[in-house]
């Protein structure tokens, strides 16, 4: 079994979301790593929950860290292979490194950047992880993303649900998919709704 685009799950907190989406065959499962932000989890958290699963490498979040912040923690995270960060002058600085880089910004942020910044991410291989505050995605948008994909490798992550996750996949090129895990019920039971109908309408089958 494999699925039909690359995917990026964010966020995650708990284990039964991480073994679920390492079972599915995701390419990413990302952790908030900076300590203020809610969905924190400790270097303890991260063991325990990467330690009991395979086949997937990790992503770590950020959002406010400078480099130097950022460069701290990863220290305590030797199995994080990707660093994701809000803040691209940060991002630019482990260029070369031997991480894998994903910016993530809005889709109004990344249409007022400037061109060249957008080419030097092209050239860089930095993966774009496009969200919104719009939960729809106009024609407008459709069309700025279609664009836009024709240069970057961009994972979309906004206004994606299991009925159009394919469709949207196949005509806007995208490079994949980023969805965000959620909350435990409590420890070991989780309802994963829209995520787990979602992977399951990218799944390719043997």
């Amino acid at each position: 079994m494999a699925l039909k685009t690359f995917v990026k799950i964010s966020g995650i907190t708990n284990l039964t979301d991480a073994r679920y989406c390492a079972g599915m065959y995701v390419d990413l499962l990302g952790f908030s790593l900076e300590s203020e932000h809610p969905r924190s989890i400790s270097t303890t958290q991260f063991g325990e929950i990467t330690g009991w699963i395979s086949g997937v490498e990790f992503v770590g979040e950020f959002e406010k860290y400078s480099v130097t912040e950022t460069a701290e923690t990863l220290q305590n995270y030797s199995e994080i292979k990707w660093i994701e960060h809000e803040r691209i002058e940060v991002l630019m600085a482990f260029e070369g490194k031997g991480l894998g880089l994903i910016h993530k910004t809005t889709l109004v942020d990344i249409l007022k950047m400037d061109k060249v910044i957008v080419e030097k991410l092209s050239q860089s291989g930095i993966l774009l992880h496009i969200t919104s505050t719009d939960q729809q995605l106009n024609s407008e948008d459709l069309d700025a993303l279609k664009r836009l994909s024709t240069y970057c490798k961009v994972i979309l992550g906004t206004a994606i649900s299991p009925d159009n996750v394919t469709h949207l996949v196949d005509e806007l090129n995208l490079a994949g998919i980023a969805l965000t895990g959620g909350d435990e019920i409590k420890p070991g039971l989780k309802d994963f709704d829209e995520l787990a109908d979602i992977l399951e309408a990218l799944e390719i089958e043997d």
